[in-house]
């Protein structure tokens, strides 16, 4: 006789694809960071207003390492990276570009300083998440993000294009290790979408705007960028990687298992020189027209918001649930932080086979 009948196994599997899309519900979506750079990213985190805080506001990214943690739904904020740091022991300094002004490793609740390359999210609450890479506030850094696992325009975006090299003397920053926006170096109202020019029929984009955009075709690069920046997707999950296009030498032949860092994370080395998406530089050319919600700040930061439900396969919706059970079915060696209720799913089924 068969351990479990054929109606036992249907509810069964009904009742652990229900859980997963609840803890899917309540925790919203996980976060890689992936750096890919020569050298060592201190990424800074800012959640917005009214959000919950995250497990870090700032910490310590090493070359060929990644770090995962967990965003309950709802949440909204920004990422960046910060280079060139010089911390002690004791966790106190700063950094040569995006420092957030804390003295510390951990922002605690400060905002990165201009130039930056911000990766900007609001987690839907049902529906649709909104994301986007922006150079608003400037770059400084190449910074793409990756949606898994979703349904809706998951797209990938970002900037892979080494700005500082690129970069008109009048917006180059003294180091040469960040490109200013035009509304942080000069300051007037219509480079900045401020005053009169506080409107989309009056901020149009700049000679400088159109300079990131020409580089950086899905990056926001003026207050109004909405058509071509604003991406969406349902129920995914999010790599932010640094330096996606430069991996080092290193990568190709580092095979070295995970380390732990001295606050305790796991740090996963990633040897993956293929750019997420599998395009490269060339995923990023042409003007990479996508739908999103119409919104716009002033001062250089937008506000992610707004409704919607994306539409994929059964295929993408099953990858977005099942991915982990199926990577743990073929022996996948692969380190990631799950959800509760996945964890909480195993062991309901586990003591139904034991019961």
């Amino acid at each position: 006789m068969d351990l479990l009948s054929s109606s036992s196994a249907t509810h069964l599997i009904t009742f652990f694809l229900a859980l997963s899309f609840l803890s899917k519900g309540v925790f919203g979506a996980t976060f890689t960071f992936v750096n890919k750079c020569d050298y060592t990213v201190w990424p800074g985190i800012l959640a917005n207003a009214g959000s919950p805080a995250l497990d870090t506001t700032g910490f310590e990214l090493p070359e060929e390492s990644s770090r995962t943690f967990q965003a309950p739904t709802g949440w909204s904020g920004r990422f960046w990276g910060r280079t060139n740091c010089k911390f002690d022991r004791s966790g106190s300094g700063t950094c040569q570009t995006a420092d957030c002004g804390s003295g510390q490793v951990e922002c605690n609740g400060a905002g990165a300083a201009p130039p930056a390359t911000l990766a900007e999210f609001t987690l839907g609450s049902g529906g649709a998440d909104f994301y986007d890479v922006s150079l608003v506030d400037g770059y400084n850094i190449a910074m793409i993000v990756e949606a898994s696992g979703g349904s809706g325009l998951c797209a990938t975006t970002g900037c892979v294009n080494d700005l500082n090299q690129q970069c008109p003397s009048e917006l180059r920053v003294e180091s040469g290790q960040g490109c200013k926006s035009a509304c942080e170096a000069f300051g007037s109202q219509e480079y900045c979408c401020s005053g009169a020019y506080n409107t989309p029929a009056t901020c149009k984009p700049s000679v400088y705007s159109e300079m990131f955009k020409s580089a950086c075709p899905r990056s926001y690069s003026y207050a109004y960028d909405d058509p071509t920046s604003t991406f969406t997707c349902t129920g995914a999950d999010y790599t932010v990687t640094f330096c996606p296009s430069m991996p080092s030498q290193k990568s190709s032949r580092d095979t070295s298992p995970a380390t732990t860092t001295t606050d305790g994370n796991t740090d996963t080395n990633t040897n993956t020189n293929a750019t997420p998406g599998g395009g490269g530089e060339d995923s990023f050319s042409g003007s990479g027209v996508e739908s999103g919600s119409g919104y716009g700040s002033t001062g250089g930061s937008e506000s992610l918001s707004g409704s919607g439900s994306g539409s994929g396969s059964g295929s993408e919706a099953l990858e977005a649930n099942g991915s982990w059970l199926a990577g743990l079915a073929m022996g996948s060696g692969s380190i990631r932080v799950q959800p509760f209720g996945a964890s909480l799913c195993f062991i309901v089924l586990l003591c139904f086979f034991l019961g």
